[in-house]
């Protein structure tokens, strides 16, 4: 009889992914105390297993797990059906260490004395019909017939790490060769199978999708890709078991499983038709060339106000130009265009920042959004640049997610009087704060943020270790985030910002993150820093590219940390750590006023006076050519440290950052040059460029003249043909050549990080 290939190739893993862990390890502990689970075939491919108690499970051929029918009534995915798997897998076992020694293996304790067990043969192990065969299948080796102990492996995959030389968890079943892994694409699928698969409706909802446009992430199983992986706006598809489609684990809600898998085998087959088949691929699927009407209206209107934003700089933007932004900010929600929406809304606080006179405020980030705007404008044929009609939101199904720390932010609330500002006001007169606790998707291998903010109109500013102790989801901030997560009530936008909700019917489970870190997937845990951020280095320019919350969010295992430094005048705190693979890295951070011992904590675990440091989540990013952390939380042996959320500093203890000397890397000359064109561009922005001072016009001349010197000349040219036109033909015809010189910049800044990141290999 032909072995279900499909079932051979559902570790516990995938299984757990499919269900949950616990029904997993509970389905493994009954088999391994001798369940006497009957598993017999019909000859047509379906599996039938009776249990003691007179549970009969039906697993059909050509069919998923949750097409299979139990008599235990249990709704949803049953322990009976993955006990069935896990002995269907431990017979392939048994019969391919028979082959193996050349004798009839007894039958295991969890198939029927009377039912043979299924023989698997190479041949036999191939991929369904809809998928194309490999070119070169023929010229495959034969698979390793040794059989592992596969009662070991599962419970392996469910209790934690396996004992070294233990068979791992993800390897491929007996008669599922690994080389098909490798060879295989969910794109070879055609639209005809895929259709009949995930039924029509949600066929034609995904090539709705299609029409629109969409950008997705493509990861092919390799290193560290342990299957075929989809990375959608709103979620992430994987495709566990090769030449199959029906097991596809998708972290959407089950309605939107078909639609989802359907845009992922799409995304696929648009990375095959690149020809080589690199192991990530950033893609652009189907769209139109342009906007609908509606969308192009309101990106036409929000490209008028950013033009009279920048003529006037946010010196004299005044409350209606405020009022304006936000206006626009409505409009291209509502037109779905989701990245240019997010960059007006943060274009508009910086504007109210800068009227409140608050430190949120700053000139550069300014001029990064007002020029990130028109870019994604004149890009707004492409769904990558503008996030067209994206679902503003995406349900999940059961998900666990893991905590990776806190940051605090916030500032006095608009309106209030600056400190300083007026004689008896308060410094605390008005005040927001917000949390984002990352959370490690560990299935679909993502990090999302959850965001809670608060706000008062009067009364003290609370600092993070007081917002510690503040309720959130029927747990505190703190434990929240130091905590495993697990529920069915999540929800995600594209962006990768994530809402949980409490619920009766699904309840939600925090417990002690303990050393989920160690088991983190890559890329979420990093042992090679330069290989992550290599990743990195194909996707598009930054103002083009899809707004994604912790996109640059890891976790770094640490070898060694090498030097702890304090400079008293910037008040950052430096140090010198080694990953995994021996790169150098520098953890760097700033003060936060808002989290006074924030430093003081990051001082006392970085100096192993909490035990050896093991682990450092933060932002990840190149600057002058080294390899930045930017701290979020650090993972002893036994204690996790949040920064934000440690203790504040007690004055009467005398006890203060001990000023240290950190080692200052002079920046090259094309980073100095390129950072002082944008300081001035951004400047002449801030002021508007109806209203640019000479000493403004000064700066600008002698930047052009810096980055001529060093050789950039296309740069300098951009910036003289900017302060030409401002000069011979005035501030409105002056908007396109800023935004040319602007742009030049920033993408020049980018190219030249990842340069110096792969050692001058451009």
């Amino acid at each position: 009889m032909t072995p279900r290939t499909d079932l051979l190739a559902l570790t516990p893993d995938t299984l757990a992914a499919l269900a949950n862990r616990g029904l997993v390890k509970r389905a493994v502990k009954e088999l391994d105390a001798g369940a006497g689970l009957d598993v017999s075939d019909d000859g047509d491919g379906t599996v039938r297993g009776r249990f003691p108690d007179g549970t009969e499970a039906v697993l059909p051929a050509g069919a998923d797990l949750d097409a299979g029918s139990c008599t235990c009534g249990a709704p949803g995915l049953c322990r009976h059906r993955i006990g069935l798997v896990l002995a269907y897998r431990r017979a392939a076992a048994g019969d391919a260490a028979g082959d193996a020694a050349g004798t009839v293996p007894a039958v295991p304790a969890t198939a029927a004395p009377d039912t043979a067990a299924p023989e698997v043969t190479p041949q036999d192990a191939t991929p369904p019909e809809h998928a194309a065969p490999a070119p070169a299948a023929q010229d495959r080796t034969a698979p390793d017939r040794t059989a592992p102990d596969r009662a070991a492996t599962d419970r392996a995959a469910t209790d934690g790490p396996a004992a070294p030389g233990a068979p791992a968890p993800g390897a491929p079943a007996p008669g599922v060769p690994s080389a098909a892994v490798g060879d295989w694409s969910p794109g070879d699928v055609d639209d005809e199978a895929l259709a009949a698969l995930v039924g029509a409706r949600a066929f034609a909802a995904a090539r709705r999708s299609f029409d629109r446009g969409y950008t997705a992430h493509v990861h092919r199983p390799g290193d560290g890709e342990p299957a075929a992986r989809v990375e959608l706006p709103t979620c992430t598809v994987r495709f566990p078991v090769p030449g199959e489609l029906r097991h596809a684990i998708v972290d959407a809600a089950a309605p939107l499983r078909g639609e989802m898998t359907a845009l992922a085998v799409w995304a696929f087959r648009a990375a095959d038709a690149r020809g080589a088949r690199e192991p990530h691929a950033h893609v652009e699927v189907g769209g139109r060339a342009v906007l609908r009407p509606a969308a192009a209206a309101a990106f036409g209107a929000a490209a008028g106000v950013v033009d009279e934003l920048l003529l006037e700089g946010a010196v004299h933007a005044g409350p209606v130009l405020g009022g304006s932004l936000r206006r626009v900010r409505a409009e291209l929600s509502a037109a779905s265009l989701h990245w240019p929406a997010e960059a007006a809304e943060e274009l508009a606080e910086q504007v109210e920042a800068y009227a409140a006179r608050d430190a949120r405020h700053h000139p550069l980030r300014h001029a990064l959004l007002l020029a990130e705007l028109h870019a994604r404008h004149r890009a707004c044929a492409s769904p990558l640049a503008t996030g067209v009609e994206e679902a503003g939101e995406t349900a999940l199904r059961r998900v666990r997610l893991t905590a990776l720390g806190c940051r605090i932010s916030g500032s006095r609330r608009t309106g209030a009087p600056p400190v300083g500002g007026r004689p008896g006001a308060s410094p605390d007169e008005g005040w927001d704060r917000t949390a984002e606790v990352f959370l490690a998707h560990a299935d679909a291998r993502t990090v999302l943020v959850l965001r809670r903010r608060w706000e008062s109109p009067e009364g003290p500013a609370p600092t993070g270790h007081a917002l510690a102790s503040r309720r959130l989801l029927g747990t505190t901030l703190g434990a929240l985030a130091t905590a495993n997560v697990v529920t069915e009530s999540a929800s995600r936008t594209a962006s990768r910002v994530v809402s949980l909700a409490r619920s009766r019917i699904a309840p939600m489970s925090i417990t002690p993150v303990g050393d989920s870190w160690s088991g983190l997937p890559e890329p979420l845990l990093v042992r090679d820093l330069g290989a992550r951020l290599h990743r990195r280095d194909g996707l598009p320019p930054r103002p083009v590219r899809p707004r994604v919350a912790a996109e640059d969010v890891g976790v770094v295992e640490v070898s060694a940390v090498e030097d702890v430094g304090y400079d008293p005048a910037e008040q950052r705190l430096e140090a010198v750590v080694r990953d995994a693979a021996g790169n150098r890295a520098l953890v760097s951070a700033a003060h936060n006023p808002l989290a006074p011992g924030a430093l003081d904590a990051l001082t006392h675990v970085l100096e192993g006076r909490s035990g050896e440091v093991r682990f450092v989540s933060g932002s990840l990013r190149r600057s002058g050519g080294r390899i930045v952390v930017e701290p979020i939380a650090v993972r002893t042996a036994g204690t996790l440290v949040v920064p934000d959320l440690a203790p504040d500093p007690d004055p009467a203890s005398g006890e203060a950052l001990t000023p240290t000397g950190i080692t200052r890397h002079p920046s090259d000359p094309l980073t100095e040059a390129l950072d002082t064109a944008l300081a001035a561009l951004a400047d002449a922005a801030h002021h508007g460029l109806r209203h640019v001072p000479p000493a403004v016009r000064a700066r600008l001349e002698e930047a052009a003249a810096h980055l001529a010197r060093t050789g950039l000349t296309t740069a300098a040219g951009l910036v003289r043909a900017f302060l030409s036109v401002l000069h011979s033909r005035g501030p409105s015809a002056a908007v396109g050549p800023w935004t040319d010189a602007q742009l030049h910049l920033l993408v020049s800044v980018e190219l030249h990080e990842e340069d110096l990141g792969a050692g001058g290999r451009r």
